[in-house]
């Protein structure tokens, strides 16, 4: 019996080791800093970012067990995108995000803060995030509406599978001298040079045409998107390239 109990123990102790403990997310490794990647969620609270249009003030935004949660349900707080203190241009950022059933949020990169513009998605590039499998009708049937896409411009929609909802996936957005490229979980969902004729077209005839600052900064704020539904988020990271 002894035997067995202690068996029982080493084995307990063992996935144990192996299963990733909320102090292990929200972390850089050495190799990591040296290379010049930095954290834009430290797991606990909400420094470096604020409300879009709205700054450091109240909202359904919360950090909570190591993870940057979007909660509509909140009483407290208002509504609005989460979008960072700094610019950036070229960097690569990655982050990792799950949904509730049919759930449905964003990425934006690029987006200018102004009183002029009501919403991020006036000028910023989104990267859909979204629980394909049970999303509203109009999300199923437009694949540029799915999980990893430029969202209402263009998609790879064959590579475009997230994980069940209530899962974690893993996403990544690269911006170099204009090309920008999105991946959900290792695969590549986007890739576009966005500075030439070619793309300007394609959103002149795209469901964003109706915003004519949509996607001409070539720089700007990474935002997370306040939709109707639950959202959260955790190893946010990004480095300048």
């Amino acid at each position: 019996m002894k035997e067995i109990l202690s068996s029982m123990l080493c084995i307990s102790l063992f996935f144990m080791a192996c299963t990733p403990s909320q102090n292990q997310q929200n972390q850089l490794t050495s190799d990591e800093q040296e290379a010049g990647w930095s954290l834009l969620f430290d797991g606990k609270s909400l420094n470096g970012w604020h409300l879009y249009n709205k700054g450091d003030i109240d909202s359904k935004w919360t950090a909570n067990n190591g993870e940057l949660v979007c909660d509509p349900h909140k009483k407290e707080g208002i509504f609005g995108d989460l979008v960072t203190d700094s610019v950036y241009e070229d960097f690569d950022l990655e982050l990792e995000w799950k949904v509730t059933k049919g759930g449905n949020s964003g990425v934006f990169i690029n987006v200018n803060e102004d009183s002029i513009y009501a919403a991020t998605f006036a000028t910023g590039l989104e990267m859909q995030l979204l629980d394909n499998s049970n999303a509203e009708a109009r999300h199923q049937t437009d694949s540029t509406h799915w999980a990893g896409c430029l969202y209402a411009v263009d998609c790879i929609g064959q590579n475009s599978s997230p994980e069940a909802y209530g899962n974690w996936n893993s996403s990544r957005i690269v911006q170099k001298n204009g090309k920008v490229s999105f991946w959900l979980n290792n695969k590549l969902t986007f890739e576009r040079e966005t500075r030439n004729d070619e793309f300007k077209q394609m959103v002149k005839t795209s469901g964003m045409k109706a915003y004519p600052a949509f996607a001409t900064y070539p720089s700007g704020r990474i935002a997370l998107q306040n939709h109707t539904d639950s959202v959260a988020f955790r190893n946010i990271k990004i480095r300048r390239l």
